[in-house]
């Protein structure tokens, strides 16, 4: 093994180690009494159940990042690579099918190992705590189509960064960053249109009275929306949520099913709010942003190692490519991305309390906020007492607790 190789197992081990230890800091940090705040709507079996939910899960976690860490650490080492780079180029195409030849079978043997872990999720633990309302046949459904986009989407990204790699020097760093820009931007107006409806089914949601107020509300805010969607989220799980997504005239704000089943015409109000605000207050343009320097980032440092001789001794490979050096420098980019993901996640949950803010700020009734808040935490079940380093380095939402504490600094400027 040279240098290149210990230096990626060890960033590796690294980061398996610190999520590692953050995992076992959450699980020490749960706390048996029922936080006062929640008193009345967590009875102590379900809370118990969340807990015994949140230690599942955690378990699970720490046996699939374990068992994957290993696999890769095997597959560098006996020189897995350099096995399918053969193989790939063995059949004598240009370089650009020989690496989507290459791209594609590992990212193939990657999903299928994937498929008992997922089956084990959905089927045994959230089965296990009454969430799992997915079949076999939307589950395998799910799959393929997820393989189809990926195969088409990333093939054509993949191929793209391989051709500008090829043909334009040092400056092809910079004109693949501007491509796969404009690709994703182009990607954000079409997904809600075309691809979100290949996995469920968006129909307008009824007149009727919860219309009627988050209508008033987008017009007192002047906030123009292609659609308000109800999603049916009740087809996989009985978990509830609501999202945004989409720019212009392909704008919507959706709403699960299973949420609009268990609250308040009020409080869905206040979650669309909430929603809203991410949007009047610029999240949905400084996220992009932040992406896009993190991409361009990336790409600038791609193209110092994409070629290198010791970059690909690391992974035992006889023949240097493109192709290849772009996957082994996401190996080499990892500490990169594990710091990325951090601040994203910093900035993220000050968006969150941001948002929070304008939702009570201008709907004006932060109760029902608070209520909203509470019930999606039991009917998710939340973990109430996350371990603050687990909330550092993978929270993108604050604490259910220290939103509802930041909401509270605000009723006395306004009656419920």
């Amino acid at each position: 093994m040279n240098i290149y190789t210990i230096v990626i197992i060890s960033f590796m081990l690294c980061v398996w180690i610190i999520e590692t230890a953050t995992d076992l800091l959450n699980l020490k940090n749960i706390s048996d009494e029922i936080p006062q705040e929640f008193e009345g709507y967590f009875d102590a079996q379900k809370y118990k159940t969340s807990q015994d939910y949140l230690k599942t899960n955690t378990v699970f976690s720490l046996f699939y990042s374990s068992f994957f860490l290993i696999l890769q650490i095997i597959f560098i080492v006996c020189g897995g690579f350099n096995f399918v780079d053969v193989f790939a180029r063995s059949f004598g195409f240009n370089e650009i099918l020989t690496g989507l030849i290459f791209a594609g079978l590992l990212m193939f043997a990657v999903e299928v190992l994937k498929i008992p872990f997922s089956a084990y999720s959905i089927f045994v633990i959230e089965e296990k705590f009454g969430f799992n309302k997915t079949t076999a046949k939307t589950f395998i459904l799910d799959i393929l189509k997820s393989w189809l986009i990926a195969g088409i989407i990333g093939g054509a990204v993949f191929s793209l960064m391989i051709w500008f790699f090829l043909h334009f020097g040092s400056l092809a760093w910079l004109y693949a960053f501007a491509a796969v820009t404009v690709f994703e931007l182009l990607l954000t107006f079409v997904y809600p249109v075309l691809i979100m409806p290949l996995f469920n089914k968006y129909t307008p949601l009824e007149d009727g009275e919860l219309k009627n107020s988050v209508e008033n509300y987008a017009r007192q805010e002047n906030f123009k929306m292609k659609g308000l969607f109800k999603m049916d989220g009740s087809k996989r799980s009985t978990k509830t949520n609501a999202f945004f997504t989409g720019f212009g005239k392909f704008r919507r704000i959706v709403l699960f099913d299973t949420l609009i089943q268990k609250h308040s015409v009020s409080e869905l109000t206040n979650i669309l709010a909430h929603e809203m605000g991410h949007f009047k207050l610029g999240h949905i343009r400084k996220g992009l942003f932040f992406s896009l320097i993190n991409a361009a980032f990336m790409f600038f440092l791609l193209s110092f190692f994409i070629n290198s001789p010791f970059l690909f001794e690391a992974f035992f490979m006889q023949n240097i490519s493109v192709y290849a050096g772009i996957i082994f420098f996401g190996f080499l980019y990892s500490p990169v991305s594990f710091i990325t993901e951090i601040l994203s996640n910093i900035i993220s949950r000050r968006h969150e309390y941001a948002a929070d803010n304008y939702a009570v700020r201008t709907y004006k009734k932060p109760l029902d906020m608070i209520n909203a808040l509470k019930k999606l935490s039991v009917d998710n079940l939340s973990n109430l007492s996350p371990h603050k380093f687990k909330v550092f380095l993978e929270y993108s939402h604050p604490p259910m607790l220290e939103r509802i504490s930041a909401i509270r600094r605000k009723t006395d400027k306004f009656k419920n």
